[in-house]
């Protein structure tokens, strides 16, 4: 129990220091990683980014084409999870602000398909919201464009 309140706040204190980041901030490595997984290609700039742990492991983020996440397992390839949805493959985008104590505010996005998942968010509450609608504002122009 007390190794799993160690962890718990080694991640609080992680998770703190980590910002919103643009195509401009964020490191040509970190470009590259994400591009080696296949979510983002040449044509394509990352608009913001947040990672709610290392850049290596997990990333949410919005480009000129699509919404992504990842989360990659450090100790269980099988446990990594990639979404990435193009913008004209999107039938809606909804905001939570406050999802509870214990969970970051996020997006949910639904695929044209009906199937879903959240793309995360922390900072001050005008970063978060400027995010939110960032996003929509790009899916809205770039929706119909395939």
């Amino acid at each position: 129990m007390k190794g799993l309140l160690c962890i718990l706040v080694i991640i609080s204190f992680q998770s703190c220091k980590n910002k919103i980041e643009t195509d401009k901030t964020l490191g040509a490595s970190d470009i590259k990683f994400i591009r080696s997984l296949g979510l983002l290609n040449d044509n394509e700039n990352v608009i913001k980014f947040y990672s709610e742990y290392k850049k290596r492991v997990a990333g949410n983020f919005f480009t000129n084409k699509r919404i992504s996440k990842y989360w990659i397992d450090e100790r269980d390839a099988t446990k990594n999870k990639i979404c990435s949805t193009y913008y004209y493959e999107i039938k809606s985008i909804d905001t939570i602000y406050f999802a509870g104590s214990t969970y970051c505010p996020y997006m949910l996005i639904t695929k044209t398909d009906n199937s879903e998942y959240k793309v995360c968010v922390e900072g001050t509450k005008q970063e978060i919201r400027n995010f939110f609608e960032e996003a929509i504002s790009t899916w809205t122009k770039n929706r119909l464009i395939n």
